[in-house]
């Protein structure tokens, strides 16, 4: 059962983050972007799609901190579903350490470009 409320405080909180753009994603939902990269989004107050570079991927899926990708299990990205409170928090934690990989690599590509 999705978590009420959950969205608006993943909203409230990924958009916080410095230079988060968000914007209505293609299959519904809200994205959050850093340029031109997607740190992730959200499906209303029930599910939390999350790319990852596929080490990083790797260790969350096995530490039990993530699930693989509902659609595309094979791929980086991975799925939280929102069913407590607790869920939430992860995704908002996760949603951060996705920025935070979008901002290194961002600062990256302006060093080497």
């Amino acid at each position: 059962m999705p978590v009420a409320g959950a969205g608006k405080r993943i909203h409230e909180e990924v958009t916080a983050l410095e230079e988060i753009v968000d914007a209505p994603h293609r299959f519904g939902g809200t994205e959050y972007r850093l340029g031109h990269r997607e740190v992730g989004h959200v499906d209303g107050d029930s599910l939390v799609d999350i790319p990852f570079p596929r080490p990083v991927r790797n260790e969350l899926v096995n530490s039990g901190e993530a699930e693989p990708h509902h659609i595309l299990p094979k791929s980086g990205w991975v799925s939280i579903f929102l069913r407590n409170p607790a869920d939430v928090d992860r995704a908002i934690r996760l949603l951060r350490r996705s920025y935070e990989i979008a901002l290194a690599a961002q600062a990256n590509s302006v060093r080497t470009g």
